[in-house]
């Protein structure tokens, strides 16, 4: 059997607590009726879960990230245990973990509240020890923007360094050092993402390449922009890859399952619009059911034609 691929994944923890209701209040307005739902979430988590499920026996998952001495990280490291995941969880003494409020609509739309706590504590210091260890035999390395730059930036650079390729999903969404874009092998913003990292409102296949082109321009070497319902841009393919469709009942971290499950592809070294496919089912099994981790699928789901 092959050896497995390790895929590091560095970033945020936090507890969603979710408010599903007819629709999100406009401010100063207060809607009655929603059902409540305590889940665990957080990018950084939302993603390692991902590439543990879809990875299954062909990869391993090593989680960085910062809990406080409190009931939700104890719980943090319960549940990346029973997901397979091994976690690298520094714990802060005097912040709590990472919290987030979140309201969903009946279409599945939601906006979210993020109390970072220990998340923006996550320091070079913090993370040092895990990647020297880690590094060496890993795959990928996979971040998001829910720790401190300052963080991310770090661990890029020794990714990098190490000739690991680093795949950064830009949310939410911050302006970049030019330092940064040069450690990227593959940058997958949103479309409110790339425009803001690009100047290029992004609506259609156009405009994607042309926020593309600033990227690329800035070091990144691969492009991959999701448009929502419009499926997502690829620089490898110069084309746009419609979605699937399915009746959406919380997207909730659909994105953090497409990034999981792309990196997950990526390592397994499938060819680009593979790759794309692979994520893309996984995401619409995701947005079919309510919550965040709770949502992402198995791979023995992909497997077997859900959705």
């Amino acid at each position: 059997m092959p050896a497995r691929k390790t895929i590091i994944v560095l970033g945020s923890t936090n507890t969603d607590m979710v408010v599903s209701g007819k629709k999100i209040p406009a401010p100063g307005e207060t809607v009655s009726g929603g059902t409540f739902l305590m889940n665990p979430g957080g990018k950084g988590a939302n993603q390692a879960v991902a590439v543990a499920r879809l990875g299954g026996k062909t990869t391993k998952c090593v989680f960085v990230a910062k809990v406080g001495d409190d009931l939700f990280g104890r719980d943090t490291a319960r549940r990346m245990k029973a997901d397979g995941i091994d976690a690298r969880l520094v714990v802060d003494a005097k912040e709590p973990s990472g919290t987030a409020l979140i309201l969903v609509d009946r279409n599945g739309q939601n906006c979210i509240s993020v109390a970072l706590g220990s998340n923006g504590t996550l320091s070079s210091e913090d993370v040092k020890p895990a990647l020297e260890e880690c590094l060496p035999a890993a795959s990928a390395l996979l971040m998001q923007l829910e720790t401190p730059l300052k963080t991310v930036l770090f661990a890029a650079q020794a990714a990098k360094a190490a000739g690991i390729p680093v795949i950064l999903n830009p949310a939410p969404a911050a302006k970049l050092p030019a330092k940064l874009y040069r450690c990227l092998e593959w940058i997958t913003p949103n479309e409110s993402e790339a425009e803001l990292l690009t100047g290029v409102k992004v609506s259609d296949a156009k405009s994607a390449a042309q926020a593309a082109s600033v990227l690329r321009k800035r070091g990144v070497k691969h492009i991959l922009i999701t448009m929502g319902t419009k499926g997502c841009w690829c620089s490898d393919t110069g084309k746009l890859h419609p979605g699937r469709k399915v009746r959406a009942v919380d997207c909730v971290a659909a994105g953090d399952t497409f990034n999981g499950a792309f990196v997950v592809a990526l390592a397994e070294g499938m060819p680009c619009e593979e790759a794309v496919a692979f994520a893309q089912h996984a995401a619409a099994i995701s947005v079919t059911r309510p919550g965040a981790q709770a949502s992402v699928p198995y791979r023995k789901e992909l497997q077997c034609g859900v959705c």
